[in-house]
């Protein structure tokens, strides 16, 4: 997608403060640090849309963002970080878990994990809970900037088994630096939403 129009267009922590416009949403979920907010904005080609930190636990609401005035990417809190009090991160669960699980706009999930390690149980658990719930899923692997070329198509294999993923879903590698897996993405992306455009037309002339 040529992404020209992107803003944040609402904020919210229960069901009554989303968009209520009917636009597809797509959520990116993953655990702390594990760039969400740096894969977002080059999905957008923003450099601050969805803010950065170093500092894990950054993003505390659901965040959406509209794109082109025809779907929202949908930065939700990231998972398994430990050092917020106890109550605070079981209310962050249970909004996350209210809005994967009743919110009939998500029509897809990117999955982030880092391609520099095996998935851990919070990115399996995760995964498998999207699974049964019947999401389609994306898996990207970040921070491919981090790596070697030679270790790629070994680390994406240790993903790969890693979470268990089925042979229909898809695993992308990403890097923050050079861009690389964003269009891949959106290609994704826009065949999940609108898979009729982007079926070749056939047969235009008898």
């Amino acid at each position: 997608m040529e992404v020209n129009q992107v803003s944040l267009a609402a904020v919210g922590v229960k069901m009554e403060q989303y968009p209520k416009d009917g636009l597809p949403e797509v959520a990116f979920v993953g655990k702390s640090n594990v760039g969400k907010s740096t894969l977002i904005n080059a999905m957008v080609r923003r450099k601050a849309l969805a803010r950065t930190s170093s500092s894990p636990g950054k993003t505390r609401t659901i965040n959406f963002y509209e794109v082109e005035h025809k779907m929202y990417i949908v930065d939700v809190p990231g998972y398994g970080y430990a050092k917020a009090p106890k109550a605070e991160i079981e209310k962050w669960g249970k909004m996350i878990e209210t809005y994967l699980q009743q919110r009939e706009t998500l029509k897809a999930i990117v999955l982030l994990v880092d391609i520099r390690h095996e998935p851990g149980k919070n990115d399996v658990m995760m995964y498998e809970w999207l699974c049964h719930y019947g999401y389609e899923i994306v898996v990207v692997a970040t921070k491919l900037d981090k790596i070697n070329r030679s270790q790629i198509q070994k680390q994406l294999s240790v993903i790969r088994k890693g979470l268990g993923l089925r042979k229909e879903d898809r695993l992308l590698p990403f890097s923050g630096e050079t861009k690389a897996g964003v269009p891949e993405l959106w290609d994704v992306i826009e065949g999940l939403l609108w898979p009729l455009e982007a079926e070749p037309e056939e047969q235009e002339e008898k």
